[in-house]
């Protein structure tokens, strides 16, 4: 175990990561390794160091190895109890910052498991609690507090209202009884810090639980006690106490904590539960504006004013208090003393601009600084904007007016003036929140932005010196904002002086114009036509791309270099809007994209950073591969091959993703040697372990096939692959890329290869459909069989599936027609899989044999099913060149699976040349009649005898 805890303790560091990351792994297939982490944990024997890297393993241990995609235990049974049973009192007895770790850990477990397989939890908790160990206690709240966080952003279901209130029923009582204890021993020990400070902490995890059990509804309990639930909140909203103070300027301590949960409860309280608590807002309020005017502009109180200005925007939503704030008195108060200290520039703010600049564009970018003093007072003047709205434009104007003139008075000295007055007037020039799409969408009609921003703001984008960087960033920043207010030919002035400021040598300046150009390059119009046309931007393409590029490799060290992901979108952008304008390019850019993935390969260190850089990867290999396929293979191979051969996890799944790009890219009707020699490697179980790599290796898989599966059969890489095919769909979470490597493999195989193992294949397929089947996968065979039938000209069909079938069992395949693929034909949703089944049935009619001779009544239902799939035909997309953009900050990250956009494989169409449906199945019926002396309307006479209406509908396709 001492070697278990060095090991753990040597992952930490990043020399010797890799090495300790190996060891662990060999040690992890041993029985009982989770419950050694956990003795490592538990020991004090152990540094606190190696304590923590144990925990740390174990909350990721249990991420991954608790459950399967369908819910079983991984673990055996007996090590599952006995986590269950050790860790709950394990968590409360370690330090905090432990805790944490192991909080995380109960919280998956409870994902799975709470509360039906957990259902002592809650008891277990109760029982533990004590009148006043506040150590104990707040072990126990945290382990609390990880559970039912996961309420917060879930929707509303009948199960989760049976565990929330299987969870109130135990734990709501003494919840209640825990406040009050908590109130009346922080009284008595006022003047002991040390035990202060640890009944504050319990204090401030019972706010957070507060929120945590009132998410999704108002509990019984907390509704009948809310005069003295309120009365507490309101004490510790006002409470101060020297002995809690904090000693820094930056960090928050215990009373910023309590207070900003306690704005927490109370926004959600006014937003979902205004009948009850309603009665006692208006003390709140008032301690909010004391608070807000009274308050300090030190950093660590910015979420605490954040979250009070939130609680008074979310009162501001409700006529009857917004009544308070309608006179141009208390208006100008609240501009004043509220909004403007909170808008404006601090000292602070100058220092993260020029010291930590990238943090400061996260923290002011739109969309990304909910929790910052300027976002959150810039919320509550128009959500004031949305209640009175020329009250609010007169009283903001006359001090926007006033900070220009005062700027105006001395530039050079004033300019945070300036910016405080752009920000002011952006503020209530904009109506809703900024789109990542399109910025702002509706403008407040009282004002101009087009002439405030000549008269006040253009001047700072064009002039080349005299002018403070923030004040270029807030030109920019204007322009971002407003982006769809301007025209086109106004944005083909504005445009070039946007990228001129690429050119600047200030970080936040380069980064936020590189920040504009992507956006408005990704600006559409009604039309769905972009407002800065390919046109315009390929003569500068070039130029646009050494310079960002330069910006990113400014630095060669690793962290550094994937710091500013905004610069990598650029990049991306420019590349999809260019498309083969980067031809004559490519040498240059191959260059920088080959160096960039060498530097950052050995330290994955900004997920959104090589996101972006894979994704301009994959638009740079889409538009330049076609036309110099072996100069991009030669480039990217290497560096491609050593992110596989180092098993760089985070990259991994990219990279396949690229590989099938690059093959799909090269016009050659053969798998090239490198491909070839890549076969063997991409079939060993390691890889496919990774959940990650799953959806990019099937793909690959299904493009090497498409491309020549006669030379991987020759080679004996079927078996193998079909191997794979098996362990796929034995899941839920796989079993569509499962058939969709199925799809390929009997698409692109030769019937007479192929034959040797489908019955087996077969086999299979049945096996889960009786077994264990689910929509999902009963779709994906309907469309399998579809498939198959429809491709009589290639050997297949409707007669050599139903052979096959009745090998495995005789008249399995009536059985499986009349109960599965018949009725869920019907089902089937995306138009190109109803396109096969429409291709498929009208076949069944046509070509097939055992229809005609043996299923006559199946060809009844056939015909039957067709016609009603006709009534709805499916309408196929015409192609569509177009990116969807995808929000990073909605994508989650990891060792998983992130689809690259700009490569992303359209659905196959086997059949393009059929456009019309209708058209289509009325010739094919008309020349399958002809072709055979009348016989197929002869079945339909005969067959559909019962039917006359489909009789009548089908006569009228054979005679179009």
């Amino acid at each position: 175990m001492q070697r278990l805890a060095s090991t753990l303790e040597a992952s930490l560091d990043p020399a010797q990561n890799k090495r300790a990351e190996s060891a662990i792994l060999n040690e992890q297939t041993k029985p009982g390794f989770s419950l050694l982490l956990l003795q490592i944990v538990a020991s004090d024997a152990y540094g606190s160091t190696a304590r923590l890297a144990s925990a740390l393993y174990f909350k990721n241990y249990i991420r991954r190895n608790w459950t399967d995609e369908d819910g079983n235990y991984k673990l055996p049974e007996n090590e599952v109890v006995s986590i269950k049973r050790e860790l709950i009192g394990l968590m409360i007895s370690v330090p905090a910052n432990i805790q944490y770790q192991l909080g995380d850990a109960v919280g998956v477990i409870a994902d799975s498991d709470f509360w039906r397989r957990w259902d002592t939890l809650v008891d277990d908790l109760v029982s533990r609690l004590t009148p006043d160990n506040a150590q104990v206690n707040n072990g126990v709240l945290q382990v609390a507090h990880s559970i039912f966080k996961r309420w917060r952003p879930l929707y509303r279901s009948d199960e989760l209202f049976t565990e929330i209130n299987h969870v109130l029923g135990k734990f709501g009582e003494p919840f209640v009884q825990l406040l009050g204890n908590t109130d009346q021993l922080i009284e008595q020990n006022k003047s002991n810090k040390q035990l202060l400070s640890q009944y504050f902490s319990t204090l401030n995890l019972t706010t957070k639980l507060l929120y945590d059990l009132s998410v999704q509804d108002l509990p019984p309990i907390f509704e009948d006690n809310m005069q003295s639930v309120t009365s507490l909140l309101h004490k510790y909203l006002v409470y101060d106490n020297p002995l809690l103070h904090s000693d820094s300027d930056n960090e928050a301590g215990p009373l910023e904590f309590v207070k900003t949960g306690i704005f927490e409860v109370l926004t959600l309280y006014t937003q979902k539960y205004e009948d009850a608590f309603g009665p006692y807002v208006e003390q709140f309020i008032g301690s909010s504006w004391s608070l807000l005017t009274t308050i300090g502009l030190d950093t660590k109180n910015d979420i605490l004013v954040s979250k009070a200005l939130q609680f008074l925007t979310s009162v501001t939503r409700m006529s009857q208090h917004a009544r308070a704030f309608n006179s141009e008195d208390i208006m100008s108060q609240v501009i004043e003393r509220v909004v403007l200290p909170n808008l404006s520039l601090r000292d602070s703010d100058m220092e993260t601009f020029e010291d930590e600049p990238i943090e400061f564009i996260r923290r002011d970018l739109e969309g990304s600084d909910s929790d910052t003093r300027r976002r959150a007072a810039t919320d509550f003047l128009q959500q004031l904007l949305v209640q009175f709205q020329k009250l609010v434009t007169d009283v903001v104007m006359r001090y926007v007016n006033h900070y220009l003139s005062d700027y105006s008075r001395s530039p050079s000295a004033n300019w945070k003036s300036k910016d405080t007055a752009v920000y002011l007037y952006s503020s209530i020039a904009a109506k809703g929140a900024v789109t990542t799409s399109q910025g702002v969408k509706s403008v407040n009609e009282l004002v101009n932005v087009l002439e405030f921003f000549q008269a006040n703001v253009a001047k700072d984008l064009m002039l080349d010196s005299d002018v403070e960087p923030i004040l270029k960033v807030d030109a920019i920043k204007y322009l971002y904002v407003f982006r769809s207010q301007i025209t086109r030919d106004q944005w083909r002035e504005a445009f070039p002086l946007v990228v001129k400021n690429l050119g600047s040598s200030d970080y936040v300046v380069y980064t936020y114009a590189a920040i504009a150009v992507d956006r408005v390059l990704a600006l559409t119009d009604v039309a769905k036509q972009p407002l800065i046309s390919p046109a315009d931007v390929k003569p500068l393409s070039a130029q646009l791309l050494q310079r960002l590029f330069q910006l990113i490799e400014s630095s060669p060290e690793a962290a550094k270099l994937q710091e500013n992901e905004f610069l990598m979108r650029c990049v991306m952008r420019v590349l999809i809007v260019i498309r083969d304008g980067v031809v004559p390019v490519t040498e240059n850019v191959l260059a920088h994209f080959v160096q960039i993935t060498q530097i950052i390969s050995p330290n994955p260190a900004n997920p959104r950073f090589y996101y972006y850089h894979f994704e301009a990867l994959g638009a740079f290999i889409r538009f330049a591969a076609p036309s110099r396929p072996e100069k991009l293979e030669n480039g990217l191979y290497p560096v491609f091959g050593n992110i596989i051969q180092n098993d760089v996890q985070e990259y991994v799944p990219y990279v396949f993703q690229l590989f099938t790009a690059l093959l799909e890219a090269n016009r050659s009707r053969f798998l090239t040697t490198y491909y070839t020699s890549l076969i063997q490697p991409i079939l060993s179980p390691e890889l496919w372990a990774s959940k990650g790599n799953i959806p990019a290796l099937v793909r690959l898989l299904s493009s090497m096939l498409t491309r020549d599966a006669s030379q991987i059969a020759e080679n004996n890489h079927l078996e193998p692959i079909l191997a794979i095919f098996q362990n796929l769909i034995t899941t839920k979470a796989n079993e569509v890329y499962g058939f969709e490597l199925l799809e390929s493999i009997v698409a692109n195989t030769p019937p007479p290869t192929i034959e040797r193992y489908f019955v087996t294949i077969l086999q299979l397929l049945f096996t889960r459909l009786q077994c264990s089947k689910t929509d999902a996968f009963t779709s994906r065979f309907v469309r399998f069989y579809h498939l198959v039938s429809a491709r009589v000209e290639n050997g297949l069909g409707a007669d050599w599936f139903i052979a096959y079938a009745n090998q495995v069992q005789e008249g399995i395949y009536v059985q499986l027609y009349l109960s599965i693929i018949l009725p869920d034909s019907q089902k089937l949703v995306r138009p190109l899989d109803r396109k096969i089944a429409v291709i498929s049935l009208c076949k069944s009619l046509t070509d097939s044999v055992a229809f005609a001779e043996k299923y006559k009544k199946g060809w009844g239902y056939s015909c039957e099913a067709l016609l009603k799939l006709l009534e709805n035909p499916p309408i196929l997309a015409t192609t569509d060149e177009t990116i969807i953009d995808h929000d990073v900050d909605d994508m989650s990250f990891g060792v998983g699976f992130t689809q690259l956009q700009t490569i992303k494989r359209p659905a196959r169409d086997y059949w393009p040349e059929v456009t019309d449906v209708k058209i289509w199945v009325g010739r094919q019926l008309q020349d399958a009649n002809a072709r055979q002396g009348g016989k197929v309307k002869s079945f339909a006479e005969e067959r559909l005898a019962q039917s006359p209406q489909a009789l009548q509908i089908l006569s009228m396709y054979m005679n179009r």
